[in-house]
């Protein structure tokens, strides 16, 4: 189903925000539009909403399988924007939001789907899940320019750090269970990057209520919903494996011409299993075995 405008959806397909889990997806270009979809779709949520400009063709089929809402993703705010009157108009509905050409990944979840992810992780009295975007890029940049390959798909092993997170509120002193983490081609090719976009740690896996909001940093505003555990033991992790970065290096003009290879000493192949990113560290079961 089509929709003109975010607020045109609230109105007329506010039924698509009664149960979740539900997953948005943000669609910048054209690129892997179709597979995001599909692969959310496949992971259990029970709801697919694409913002996307209204130039942005899909298969009539697919349409027909989401709601397609006419956005500016290109806007100062656009993620903000589109987000909190999301969350506003869905109290106690789990929500999901990433980029085209991102896919969630969540331990086992080959075997299991997000809907049981969320039970377990309920039950552990947690609201929201942290998630690690984990760069992807393609191995031949000559055969795909843009670094978008499924089938090349490669990431980086090792190379990620994690830095306490300053208060301002209480003299920068680190907040508690709480970490900025780094890594992947924002921090191998970190000259290209702001250092305000460097992070790699995004709350996007979250319970909405009332007056919670996501903030530019992809935090939100409930401090308990930005730890990585509670305080009696470690939570499970997910993780977002992300072409934006790559094809933000290789389409920007300032990047672009200075990167001719992606790859380095500790680029592997993508498996595209759960597996591989628990073993090398970049997801965590938790309690959930």
């Amino acid at each position: 189903m089509r929709h003109a405008s975010l607020a045109e959806f609230l109105t007329n397909g506010r039924a698509a925000l009664a149960k979740g889990p539900v997953a948005v997806v943000f669609a910048e270009d054209d690129v892997e539009i179709d597979t995001t979809l599909r692969h959310h779709q496949k992971a259990g949520f029970r709801e697919v909403i694409l913002l996307a400009p209204a130039e942005i063709a899909l298969p009539p089929a697919l349409e027909a399988a989401i709601h397609r809402v006419d956005y500016n993703v290109h806007a100062e705010g656009a993620l903000i924007n589109g987000i909190n009157p999301l969350i506003e108009a869905a109290p106690g509905v789990w929500l999901f939001y990433c980029y085209n050409g991102e896919y969630l990944f969540h331990p086992f979840c080959e075997n299991r789907n997000i809907r049981e992810l969320i039970a377990f992780h309920m039950e552990e009295r947690r609201e929201a899940l942290l998630s690690y975007v984990i760069d992807l890029y393609a191995g031949d940049l000559a055969a795909f320019p843009n670094a978008v390959s499924l089938e090349d798909a490669h990431l980086d092993r090792s190379g990620y750090y994690a830095l306490g997170r300053p208060d301002a509120a209480n003299n920068n002193y680190p907040k508690e269970r709480q970490l900025d983490f780094f890594g992947g081609l924002r921090w191998r090719f970190e000259e290209h990057v702001p250092w305000e976009r460097r992070k790699i740690d995004r709350i996007c896996l979250f319970k909405c209520k009332p007056g919670l909001r996501l903030r530019p940093d992809y935090t939100l505003n409930d401090e308990e919903m930005n730890t990585y555990a509670c305080p009696w033991h470690n939570n499970l992790t997910t993780a977002v494996v992300s072409f934006r970065t790559a094809k933000a290096l290789r389409t920007n003009p300032g990047s672009r011409f200075g990167i001719s290879d992606f790859r380095w000493r500790n680029t592997v192949p993508f498996e595209w299993h759960s597996q591989q990113l628990m073993d090398l560290g970049l997801m965590e079961p938790g309690q959930w075995f």
